[in-house]
């Protein structure tokens, strides 16, 4: 039987200034892939250098989080930027997560969008566009790591970038594909055995299942646990461990694409 591989990754490099977010040390000697805050929700030069540092260290690829500029919010909230704009916006933030990369000998491998920026493109055909063509600005051979099913993903594939399809160890679903939004009271999979509950029964039906037990198929090559939770230790280990007996190999990003 052929070997099966998966991408574990978490949302890191959170921190900010004296303000500490996140158990990033510990997560980086669970998952293989560190999405890094790039200064506009999270993160600053500091932080993001000492997460690249320690990404390497661990052998976890690179990936650039950028967001709307929005640090007071954490980039959770909705902004409507000029489709020019918000392209320099992202290849400005994408591009100093690079260069600190390069300073420390490595490369970033792969882009994810954060927070509202992520859920606007996942539904929205136009900005899912602009999402594309800023990392195809920067470097054809970026993976965009999407939401399976989403706007953003077929976006990235018209742009002709390498696309990873990303599912939600710790996140619900609607019926179209969509996250449910974190105002509602069962947005949240709580727990690390009912994130893998959860993650085992999408693996094995290739599929995202919706709160209400519709099946959308997909294909599925990596698997985030949010890293600015109390439970995402846990639950990536959890996570990884079970992934493990069940016959997966973990990779960083590169790997399973």
């Amino acid at each position: 039987m052929s070997q099966k591989f998966i991408n574990l990754n978490a949302d890191l490099g959170e921190s900010f200034g004296a303000w500490t977010m996140g158990a990033d040390e510990a997560l980086l000697g669970i998952v293989k892939s560190a999405n890094i805050a790039c200064g506009f929700h999270a993160g600053d030069p500091w932080v993001m250098r000492q997460t690249v540092q320690r990404a390497l260290a661990q052998g976890v690829s690179l990936g650039a989080h950028p967001s709307f500029p929005d640090l007071q919010g954490f980039g959770r909230r909705r902004m409507d930027i000029p489709a020019r704009e918000l392209e320099a916006l992202l290849i400005y933030q994408i591009g100093a997560l690079q260069a600190l990369a390069a300073a420390e000998g490595g490369r970033v491998s792969h882009v994810k969008p954060h927070g509202a920026l992520s859920n606007m493109a996942s539904a929205d055909d136009s900005l899912a566009d602009t999402v594309a063509r800023a990392v195809r600005a920067l470097d054809r051979d970026l993976i965009l790591l999407a939401p399976a099913h989403s706007a953003l993903a077929r976006a990235g594939e018209r742009a002709g970038l390498p696309v990873a399809l990303e599912v939600f160890a710790d996140r619900a679903y609607q019926d179209d594909g969509q996250l449910v939004p974190r105002s509602h009271p069962q947005a949240m999979v709580h727990g690390a055995a009912a994130s893998w509950a959860h993650v085992e029964r999408m693996l094995s039906e290739q599929a995202l299942i919706s709160l209400s037990g519709q099946r959308l198929p997909t294909a599925i090559h990596s698997i985030c646990v949010h890293g600015d939770g109390p439970e995402a230790v846990e639950t990536a280990r959890y996570l990884a461990e079970r992934l493990t007996q069940a016959g997966w190999a973990l990779e960083g990003l590169p790997g399973v694409i």
